[in-house]
Formats: C-alpha cells, sequence, structure tokens
C-alpha cells in the first residue's frame, strides 16, 4: 500500500478525529491533513487523487510514547529476581541497586554504544506504530554524561524516521559521590548540566523525580526556577510510591505532565485540571514493582484531566517495549475505557510533550498515522502479546 504526495485514505474505520467513523476517508498532501470526514461526503475534488484503500482497516493517528528511558548501558536482571524474592523498590534502591545501579553501566558506556542499545528498544516501538518518543536523560549524574545521553538520543532522530523529544533529568537520583547531599548536587551538577545542556540545544523539556527516595519539591523548585529562566516546559516523575506534594508542584509550575501518580488525591486531580497538566499513568511500572496503589483514574476522569499512556521503558522497573501492551494494561489495570487508551498513545500523549501538530486526525496536522489489521478501536487494547500493525505512514510517507 503505497502513499503519494496527493493521496485519499479510505475503504475502513478512522479514528482519532472524534467519535468513530465506520467508513471515513482523510485527504493527505504533502505530508500533511487536508480533509476527514465521512466517504459519502468526500469532495468530487479529490476524484482524480490517488487513493489508498484501507481494504476494511482501522486508520488511527500513530502512536507517541510520551515517557521513555530507552537510552541507557546494561540491565537489571538481578533487580527483577530481587523483587520476587520479596525486596521492594524501596529496598533495591537504598541496597545500591536501581537507577544508581544503571548510573555505573551507562558512565562506562560512550555514545556510540549508548545509540546501538536503544535502537532496537526504540525500533520496537516504530514497529507497532510509533511515530514519536520522548527520551529522558537521567543516568549519568554527571554533566559529561548527561550530555552524552541527550546526544544519543538526538541522533536516534537521524537514524530512523521518528521524532524525538528530549526531557533532562539531572534531578532523578543523587549519585555515590554525593551521597547525603542531595542540595549540593542539584546545585554543584545538576542545574550547571542543565545550563550546558540547553546552551548545546538539547533539551525540549525539564523532568524530575519527586519521590521519597529522590528529591523534596524544594529541590525539584530549584530546577524548575532555572528551566524557566530559560524558557523550558517543565514535566515531572511524582506520586509514584508516596505523596510528598509532587502533583501540587507540577500544577503550581504548569507542568505538561505529571508521572505515575499512584499515589494522587482527588484533590491533586482538581490542581491539574486548573493547570491543564495531563497525567500520564505508566501501568508497566505498576506491573514490575507489583504496585497495588491504583492511580485515581475516576477522580481525573471525573476533573477532566487529561490522562495519557507510555511504557516508561527503562531497565529496572519497567523493562517494556509495547504502547500496546500498555493500552491493555491500562484497561486491565486501571479500568481505563479502550477509547481513553487510543488517546492516551495518540492524542493526550501529544499534548503531554506539547506537541500542537499530531495526536489527532484532522485538517493541518502532520500525516503520522498507523493503519491496522483490525475493524474497531477496542480491538487495540483487547489483546496483548500481538501486533497488528499493518503500515506506518510518517510525515505523509510509508
Amino acid at each position: 500500500m503505497e502513499i503519494g504526495a496527493q493521496t485519499v485514505i479510505l475503504g475502513g474505520g478512522v479514528a482519532g478525529t472524534g467519535p468513530f467513523m465506520l467508513q471515513g476517508a482523510v485527504v493527505v498532501e504533502a505530508g500533511r491533513i487536508l480533509w476527514v470526514g465521512p466517504q459519502a461526503d468526500l469532495p468530487s475534488d479529490y476524484a482524480s487523487w490517488s487513493v489508498l484503500d484501507l481494504e476494511g482497516r482501522l486508520l488511527t493517528p500513530a502512536f507517541i510514547d510520551c515517557h521513555t528511558h530507552i537510552v541507557h548501558g546494561g540491565h537489571r536482571a538481578r533487580e527483577f529476581e530481587m523483587r520476587l524474592e520479596g525486596a521492594s523498590y524501596e529496598e533495591v534502591a537504598r541496597a545500591g541497586g536501581g537507577i544508581v545501579s544503571t548510573v555505573t553501566a551507562t558512565r562506562k558506556a560512550d555514545e556510540d554504544s549508548l545509540v546501538a542499545s536503544a535502537l532496537p528498544r526504540l525500533d520496537t516501538l516504530i514497529g507497532e506504530g510509533v511515530s514519536c518518543v520522548e527520551v529522558k536523560s537521567g543516568y549519568g549524574l554527571d554533566q559529561e554524561v548527561e550530555l552524552r545521553m541527550l546526544r544519543a538520543a538526538r541522533r536516534l532522530g537521524d537514524l530512523r524516521p521518528v521524532r524525538i523529544r528530549t526531557s533532562f533529568l539531572g534531578a532523578h537520583a543523587t549519585p555515590a559521590e554525593y551521597k547525603g547531599r542531595d542540595d549540593a548536587y542539584i546545585d554543584e551538577v545538576c542545574i550547571p548540566t542543565l545550563r550546558a545542556a540547553h546552551a548545546e540545544g538539547l533539551v525540549d523539556a525539564v523532568d524530575g523525580f519527586c519521590e521519597g527516595i529522590a528529591f523534596n519539591t524544594s529541590q525539584i523548585s530549584r530546577v524548575f526556577d532555572v528551566a524557566r529562566e530559560l524558557g523550558l516546559p517543565v514535566k515531572l516523575h511524582a506520586e509514584q510510591l508516596s505523596n510528598i506534594g509532587g502533583c501540587a508542584l507540577a500544577a503550581k509550575y504548569g507542568a505538561m505532565s505529571v508521572d505515575h501518580v499512584e499515589y494522587a488525591t482527588e484533590a491533586d486531580a482538581k490542581l491539574l485540571a486548573t493547570s491543564g497538566t495531563v497525567a500520564v499513568l505508566l501501568p508497566g511500572a505498576f506491573y514490575a514493582i507489583r504496585e497495588t496503589q491504583m492511580p485515581p483514574v475516576a477522580a481525573f476522569r471525573a476533573h477532566g484531566v487529561p490522562m495519557a499512556l507510555a511504557t516508561d521503558c527503562n531497565p529496572g522497573t519497567s523493562p517494556m517495549t509495547s504502547l500496546l501492551l500498555a493500552m491493555n494494561m491500562g484497561c486491565t489495570l486501571f479500568r481505563m475505557t479502550p477509547e481513553e487508551a487510543l488517546r492516551g498513545v495518540t492524542e493526550h500523549a501529544a499534548r503531554a510533550l506539547g506537541l500542537t501538530d499530531t495526536g489527532v486526525i484532522a485538517p493541518g496536522m502532520r500525516a503520522d498515522l498507523a493503519i491496522w489489521n483490525v475493524e474497531t478501536p477496542a480491538e487495540l487494547a483487547y489483546r496483548f502479546g500481538f501486533n497488528p500493525l499493518h503500515q506506518r505512514i510518517f510525515g505523509g510517507k510509508e
């Protein structure tokens, strides 16, 4: 199935335009969507254009993975065993495992090695119809390696037909050389590295880990103040293991997203609704660390907080590279609807990254699309361990 510079896509269902259209049509010109509507209403102006016949398949926006850590060194399979033996995530971290163990491996890897190890993970995501991937730093925790990670992330977008959005996550953990001196690490390493990364054009957003085993709201605020000074948007890991005020902090700074949020409250939901912040749900991490506290999906729904879904692909607590599986988990574990799950990996995922030209099928949007060997949107979240992608269209090209 080929797509040309001027193409009419029809002959199947279309999701991602509002209500599901059983017989929809999408007109694409020069990589942009020109017209969308019922096939019966297709203007005669496009009668001579080439046709891409879906043959009954489903057309959706291409997927967006809005929270990943795919650039890193090493693996943490031993920690997987430790958790099976009864150790909690906090116990693993305090024993020298967790993020700090990945820091050790990442510091040993050069830029080419980081790129080479990330490509198979990226290719797997692309193979499920993903057109855009957010990639975080945070496993260097010194200026040299944080910049190395961000450069590696940028290179991924040069090597594959995919958009890469980078997030500086220097406030991820305190490295061993600063143990017990969290404030000094923020002031002496994290903030100067953020300034250096911004000067090199390596940062699209600034992230942080606000948690009892990471950084408190005061420390994250100092990082966010610098982000604001540099004109960079912010996002935040918060309320994953406890509630120490991360959602309130994210709302205060108008964060694009707050991620994990298992321990968020209804009061947090009201704040996020007011600030327009997206709640990014990460069921892979919930599953991997055998969490029991579910995110307040009903409160988010009731207060109109947009909910995105992402893989959180990382070597320790969510070694998952499947947004289709994240959709199923979002429905099965968090009781999201299939429609919410689809919007969570398209429209709301785009919003979580500050993207305004993708995530929905509408005139003016990029023609980042996915064609699926299914008939209805619910089938995408219904199966797991199965990839029904037929074709991915990126910027109007196969």
